[in-house]
């Protein structure tokens, strides 16, 4: 199995960030040590530039904000689709390549709470990068879709297929809410679901769960080539995030 010299987050603020966590945990699981962690503290693209400059060897490093806009035209790479961000990047010889998780992440975290997609509405507010993530998987998955109006509107894409006028929202995600979990104040729907995490998260907080499912996905299709029956599921993953 080949492993990078070094795995970890980029972006700011990174300082709360579960994520070296998660690859420590999938990475025992596999049995694959001798791996750096690393925090690369960066707001713009020439700070993220300097600190992998800095990094010999292989690279797994999942971006958050602001560099999710901005790095794939960085390096040369580009996501698949109309969503526009890159939030998984690995550095093979010196080749970079990029996708995105963070819809697989939340189509795998509705499933974990009991809630199919494909027999779901999701109604959404929002239209940034995660948002059109999101709906590109939920489309995927086969689930309908309400959007609504809120700072940026939800361009036209592939999810367009799955797009509802009005209907009962099986789960809702409200975008626009400020960081830290804060609850949408006019979406109200069956389930109400944020994917903002702070210190004071539990295990069974939506945005936890969306953070370890979308972790997961990475490995499954992009990190990992072989082996991808020995990764542990959403659950272990979970419990030692919180041991």
């Amino acid at each position: 199995m080949k492993t990078p010299a070094y795995w970890g987050i980029s972006g700011f603020p990174i300082s709360h960030s579960l994520t070296p966590r998660l690859f420590e945990i999938v990475g025992n699981a596999l049995e694959i040590d001798e791996v750096r962690p690393v925090f690369l503290e960066a707001n713009n693209s020439e700070e993220f530039k300097r600190n992998i400059e800095e990094l010999n060897g292989d690279l797994w490093i999942s971006i958050t904000s602001p560099l999710k806009h901005i790095i794939g035209e960085l390096l040369g790479i580009s996501d698949e689709g109309e969503i526009n961000s890159i939030n998984q990047l690995m550095r093979t010889n010196g080749v970079w390549n990029g996708i995105n998780t963070d819809g697989y992440g939340f189509v795998e975290a509705a499933k974990y709470i009991g809630i199919n997609p494909s027999k779901s509405i999701l109604k959404i507010r929002g239209g940034g990068s995660t948002a059109r993530s999101i709906v590109a998987a939920w489309s995927e998955s086969g689930g309908e879709i309400i959007p609504v109006n809120g700072r940026r509107k939800l361009v036209s894409g592939p999810w367009d297929i799955s797009i509802i006028e009005n209907g009962e929202a099986d789960i809702s995600v409200d975008l626009d809410v400020n960081p830290g979990g804060d609850e949408s104040q006019t979406i109200k729907e069956k389930m109400d679901v944020s994917i903002s995490y702070n210190e004071y998260s539990k295990i069974d907080d939506f945005a936890v769960i969306m953070l370890a499912s979308q972790h997961l996905e990475a490995w499954k299709r992009f990190f990992l080539y072989e082996n991808i029956e020995k990764l542990p599921n959403l659950s272990y993953i979970l419990e030692k995030l919180f041991d």
